[in-house]
């Protein structure tokens, strides 16, 4: 089993940046592909970004390509979404999945998930 944690949301203006992080424990993640999603209130959850199980992969959404970026240290069982130039429409909570090897960007592949964190953006 595979226990996520994300930290790192809050509240923000428009134009600047948070990090996210999640934290996984119960056994190392270095076999998982990770991403995160995102769900707004009245909304779907969908796909944010996604790496690879090795980091060679990554892919975003094309709302927040250029914007965002997915990074993961293993060593420290964790993974970052380092969001730029926030806008009001990113506000949503935030969600880490993990599912093994191959990234995915529907949320119906992950079998992990972790409690969400919130992320609102002012304008």
């Amino acid at each position: 089993q595979v226990q996520l944690v994300e930290s790192g949301g809050g509240l923000v203006q428009a134009g600047g940046s948070l990090r996210l992080s999640c934290a996984a424990s119960g056994r190392t993640v270095n076999s998982y592909a990770m991403a995160w999603f995102r769900q707004a209130p009245g909304k779907e959850r969908e796909f944010v970004a996604a790496i690879s199980w090795n980091g060679g992969i990554t892919s975003y959404s094309d709302s927040v390509k250029g914007r965002v970026t997915i990074s993961r240290a293993d060593a420290k069982n964790t993974v970052y979404l380092q969001m730029n130039s926030l806008k009001p429409e990113d506000t949503a909570v935030y969600y880490c999945a993990a599912r093994i090897y191959y990234s995915s960007r529907y949320a119906s592949d992950y079998g992990y998930w972790g409690q969400g964190t919130q992320v609102t953006v002012s304008s």
